[in-house]
């Protein structure tokens, strides 16, 4: 081969390289809004939804991202753990994992909720996948015993897995009844709004806290 044609070929292979790192870092990344109706958007109209919001405020703060609504409505822990596997494709790079709240209304004891996030959280970790743990508050009215028990599920198993907590994902918008839908469980679009203003901050965290994340 002459030196010319070495040097052309040399070209193409390095343009070649070049156009893959190219279209590596095309891809956007990849989220994943895994719960119960609070992320399915329950009683929302299209694009009202938490995940389609979320997606159109990190777009607009220049973050290249997709999230994917995986939230199934009158889903538990157990529910979810039956599901994940099948529910976050492989590619994704982060979770937003928000279920409990089910379970809490049911007054399914905090134990089982416990084991059943841990078990999501255990393998998450095996596939590699960072997590962003949406935690939730037990109601009042289910006594002091059971609202402890419950509450301290989630940082607990934030700081055993080393994932990023979001402590309470109503917060600002429960107790509320102009952020709520009339069945004072659900967020309106006004309050999914205040929910993805809060979190915000919290996700765009945990996105750089991902190799490749920006």
């Amino acid at each position: 081969m002459s030196f010319k044609r070495q040097i052309a070929a040399g070209l193409i292979v390095f343009l070649a390289i070049c156009g893959a790192i190219s279209s590596a870092r095309a891809e956007p990344f990849k989220i994943v809004g895994f719960g119960d109706s609070l992320m399915a958007g329950f009683g929302l109209g299209p694009g009202e939804g938490f995940t389609d919001k979320l997606q159109a405020a990190l777009r607009a703060r220049g973050h290249d991202v997709t999230v994917a609504n995986a939230g199934v409505s009158g889903d538990t822990s157990s529910g979810g753990l039956a599901r994940l596997d099948w529910s976050v494709p492989d590619g994704t790079q982060l979770v937003i994992l928000e279920l409990g709240a089910n379970d809490m209304l049911r007054g399914v004891s905090p134990d089982i909720t416990r084991k059943n996030l841990d078990a999501m959280l255990g393998k998450l970790r095996e596939r590699k996948i960072a997590v962003l743990l949406a935690g939730m508050r037990a109601a009042p009215n289910l006594g002091a015993d059971y609202q402890n028990a419950f509450d301290a599920v989630f940082p607990e198993l934030a700081a055993k897995y080393g994932v990023t907590l979001y402590p309470f994902f109503l917060d600002g918008v429960a107790g509320q009844p102009s952020l709520q839908l009339e069945d004072g469980l659900h967020p309106n679009a006004k309050g999914v709004d205040l929910m993805v203003q809060r979190i915000l901050p919290t996700i765009e965290k945990a996105i750089a806290a991902v190799p490749g994340g920006s």
